[in-house]
């Protein structure tokens, strides 16, 4: 087989892997909850910390790579992200787990930052676009198959297989990688940004942190005020060092352009909103409802089959569509979804989402294939690759700041409906925020087993009640957010920004500056 067909294939195992761990995660978190004991709080982090490294490392990575070597880059972010999937597996606590988890973010955001690259640097003519197209639809697989394969391992061999079946992937595409993939770099590569780069991670990891802790200490501690007032401090030096610097990450003069501004929003509200939404609908469906791992990823296919199926519809019309009328009622159309979940109570089943869940997926597949080219399209060239990782990271920085914001409605939202629910019940009255940890730790099942055999009933009415409500806040809150980012894309996205849009038009426009010749 070609060198560049052996590209193509250990640059898709890499992305399948980095990008499944995104979603496959989820459905274990209950399995990782119990096993570990583990905390809300360990579970948010579980999420957040591969977000998170990956945030923070894509522009940096990506600039390695074009100094050093992009085969080279991409050969570390595979051993590096094999080690922390092999780590994973074997963790035997909610710390390693979470320092294990951020050591996938770390090869990932390697990985996810140089694939492109490489086959740009492969691949010429009509087959870059096939190539390209193959990276597409793995990307898109990754994404939907997360849920039921997460199940399907879960349930069938343990939470620890969705991170050791990486291992042997992993490894063979490492070998694959040294032997039959050409080494390209760029001849004059612009260093590094570790000024950015510091500032910006310590920053997100803050402001993370912050919100994370906001749920088990409230937002009168001093350490959370700390944290809050520190990441954004942080966040705004690293605005201040990217605009004095010779060479930034994160070049500020796209956001002179509305269009780009628009598409890192819609790439914020989608994965702030419907995605971070996964973890807590999760929890729901197994915790709260009882359903193994498998049988929630099977529920969770309803959104993914209507992903899939918008996906195929948009990326058929985007080059006749003005993609401000697929982005904007898409992300719309999310926020529906979310508020059509809404509105549960302690005696809801799982059908009462099937509504939301279709319509959800829906407008998530309306977005994402003409969000991908929105993202590179309003830039030259030569700027691309930094366009596409500003895109990139606001949605990695989404899931980790939504996760954690997330977590801290949730609490308060538990907290509040378990005090009212346990008022009546004189001997639990005062007992409510143990049971909201209970409740927060999936141990629904032993809270109601350890209370009197009197009082079981009410005490389980209650929890659920609190779980709903708790969901129902977090349904309502994202559904805003999705509507939100809907309005402002349909405002900022416009087709004139398009860098092909701008090439017709100084075409069709006279050179004033240049005599016009006049034929006799």
């Amino acid at each position: 087989m070609d060198r560049k067909w052996w590209t193509l294939l250990v640059v898709c195992a890499g992305i399948f892997m980095l990008l499944l761990d995104l979603t496959i995660v989820v459905v274990a978190l209950p399995y990782i909850q119990r096993d570990l004991h583990a905390g809300f709080s360990d579970l948010q982090w579980t999420v957040s910390a591969y977000a998170l490294t990956l945030a923070s490392l894509l522009l940096t990575t990506g600039s390695l790579a074009d100094r050093y070597g992009r085969r080279l880059m991409f050969t570390g972010g595979l051993i590096i992200f094999t080690a922390g999937s092999l780590a994973c597996g074997l963790a035997g606590s909610p710390v390693m787990l979470i320092a294990s988890r951020a050591a996938q973010g770390v090869g990932g955001a390697i990985l996810m930052s140089t694939s492109l690259a490489l086959l740009a640097a492969s691949f010429q003519g009509r087959e870059r676009g096939v190539a390209f197209g193959v990276w597409g639809a793995v990307t898109g697989a990754a994404v939907a198959l997360g849920p039921i394969l997460g199940g399907v391992i879960t349930s069938g061999i343990s939470w620890r297989g969705i991170f050791l079946v990486n291992v042997p992937i992993g490894i063979a595409a490492t070998i694959a990688t040294r032997a039959r993939v050409d080494e390209s770099k760029t001849p004059v590569a612009t260093p590094p940004d570790w000024p950015g780069f510091v500032l910006f991670t310590a920053g997100l990891v803050s402001l993370v942190y912050g919100f994370i802790r906001v749920s088990g200490h409230g937002w009168g501690d001093t350490g959370v005020l700390v944290c809050l007032a520190g990441g954004c401090l942080l966040l705004i030096a690293f605005v201040i060092a990217e605009a004095r610097s010779e060479h930034p990450m994160f070049d500020l003069g796209l956001l002179r352009t509305p269009t780009f501004v628009g598409g890192s929003i819609v790439a914020f509200t989608m994965n702030g909103s419907l995605f971070a939404m996964l973890l807590y609908l999760v929890l729901y469906l197994q915790d709260a409802l009882g359903f193994s791992a498998s049988g929630t990823g099977v529920r969770l296919l309803i959104i993914t089959a209507g992903m899939f199926v918008a996906a195929t519809a948009s990326g058929r019309v985007s080059s006749r569509v003005p993609v401000r009328w697929l982005i904007g009622p898409g992300l719309m159309l999310v926020g529906v979804g979310l508020a059509l979940m809404s509105g549960l109570d302690a005696t809801s089943s799982w059908t009462h989402l099937i509504p939301g869940f279709l319509v959800a997926g829906v407008g998530s597949g309306l977005v994402n294939p003409p969000l991908a080219s929105t993202a590179v399209g309003v830039v030259e060239p030569h700027r691309a690759g930094m366009a596409s990782g500003v895109n990139a990271t606001f949605r990695q920085v989404a899931i980790a700041v939504a996760t954690a914001a997330l977590g801290t409605i949730f609490t308060s939202a538990v907290r509040r409906s378990l005090h009212h629910g346990l008022a009546a019940v004189p001997s639990l009255a005062g007992h409510g925020a143990t049971a909201a940890t209970a409740i927060q730790q999936g141990n629904v099942r032993g809270l109601i087993a350890s209370v009197p055999a009197d009082v079981r009933g009410r005490v389980a009415v209650a929890a659920h009640a609190a779980f709903a409500a708790g969901l129902n806040d977090l349904l309502l809150v994202t559904g805003a957010v999705a509507l939100v980012g809907g309005l402002a894309s349909m405002a900022l996205i416009r087709s004139r920004d398009f860098a092909h849009a701008q090439a017709a038009s100084a075409a069709q426009s006279p050179d004033v500056s240049r005599p016009v010749e006049v034929s006799a």
